[in-house]
């Protein structure tokens, strides 16, 4: 069985440091930490970053520009018409987008076996996006992702193109992405376990 670091667990005590660190920092999404804790109780994994999916209002000069992107409002639960319209009156300038993410967590794994077994659970619980993403010498990372997504342009320069209840009905729609990514974290957080086996 080939060791893709030898320094795993010292790469594994460095990362809970930081997760440490996060968690007092009230940096990590609520609903994801009993995850996170039972991935990293694991011998063969420890995670490095994660977050448990969101639904946003984003201002951006243009489609992509993360970097001059400003958060107009960011919930990782469902959302009520209200608070999005709250965000949305917050718009002046660029695009506003309204955008729902599913979760992703990076996990790095000891060994390939662990990757795939990791990767095969993964999408067997609908995480259909999952991968290993990198291997290399220095680590073997598998990234959990779901299907769950949207992106929705809502208006520009100030100016709101859609109606009431247009909002309200994305807002619907994004709802029942977020249960059934929820869900699909709650699978995934209950058949952990198994990857001991």
């Amino acid at each position: 069985m080939f060791l893709y670091t030898k320094n795993f667990e010292e790469q594994k005590e460095k990362a809970m440091v930081g997760l440490r660190k996060a968690l007092e920092e009230d940096k990590v999404d609520h609903d994801i930490i009993p995850l996170l804790e039972k991935i990293n109780a694991l011998d063969n994994y420890f995670t490095t970053s994660s977050c448990s999916g969101r639904v946003s209002v984003m201002e951006m000069p243009y489609f992509g520009d993360k970097l001059n992107s400003a958060w107009l409002g960011k919930w990782h639960r469902e959302v009520t018409v209200e608070e999005v319209l709250g965000a949305i009156g917050k718009h002046k300038t660029g695009q506003l987008w309204f955008l729902v993410r599913s979760p992703i967590l990076h996990v790095a794994a000891r060994t390939m076996e662990d990757a795939v077994k990791l990767l095969n659970l993964s999408i067997g619980l609908g995480f259909k996006y999952s991968n290993i993403k990198s291997v290399s010498h220095k680590k073997l990372l598998v990234e959990i992702r779901s299907t769950e997504r949207m992106d929705v342009p809502l208006g520009e320069g100030g100016e709101l193109w859609v109606g009431e209840e247009y909002i309200e009905r994305i807002v619907n729609l994004s709802n029942a992405q977020m249960r059934r990514f929820k869900g699909k974290l709650k699978r995934l957080e209950d058949e952990i376990g198994n990857l001991k086996k």
